[in-house]
């Protein structure tokens, strides 16, 4: 008798790297446009994120420091400059498959951050269209719908790694399989 999971036990090397395509298509430029949004002027932009890194990141905070950056302080400079990184380096470190896992895992977190800070920073809960519902007719909503994807596109990286074409498996020779095991035949 054959087994009717098979052809899916064939395809699982594929998902890794399949998502991995996916993110670089369609997340890769999302994320590094918003992370150079954030870079401050000249070379050492990276150290000193712009006014509107943090007007996105702390919205109300930025706001109730009348928009200057000398009334904010170590916390905030900390935050704004760690997510601006962020941007950069988590999506990278996932199309080429380095420390995918954990990555992917980061990246979940961040997009839980930004989700929060979409709805409570910048009141996008207060527009019922922003924010969406689940198994309504509408799959476009910022929030609900578009993240639920995006998150399950990361989950299948946390569980299953970066794949056969990953610095991971590079790197990390021994490093497990996202094909399972071949099924032992019953007795």
């Amino acid at each position: 008798m054959t087994d009717p999971t098979a052809p899916l036990v064939r395809m699982t090397p594929l998902l890794p790297i399949l998502s991995r395509f996916v993110f670089a298509a369609v997340l890769l430029p999302y994320f590094w446009a918003s992370a150079i949004t954030k870079l401050g002027s000249g070379i050492f932009g990276i150290f000193s994120p712009a006014l509107g890194a943090y007007a996105q990141i702390f919205p109300r905070a930025t706001e109730a420091a009348g928009y200057n950056l000398d009334n904010l302080n170590l916390f905030h400079w900390a935050v704004v400059t760690a997510g601006m990184w962020a941007e950069f380096i988590l999506p990278l470190m996932i199309v080429v498959g380095l420390l995918t896992r954990l990555s992917a895992l980061g990246m979940i977190g961040f997009v839980v951050l930004q989700s929060l800070t979409d709805l409570y920073g910048h009141r996008a809960i207060e527009h019922p269209e922003t924010l969406g519902a689940w198994f309504d007719r509408a799959p476009d909503a910022l929030i609900l719908d578009q993240r639920a994807f995006w998150i399950t596109l990361l989950v299948t990286l946390v569980v299953l790694g970066g794949g056969a074409l990953s610095l991971d498996r590079l790197f990390f020779r021994n490093a497990p399989s996202a094909r399972p095991a071949d099924p032992q035949p019953a007795p």
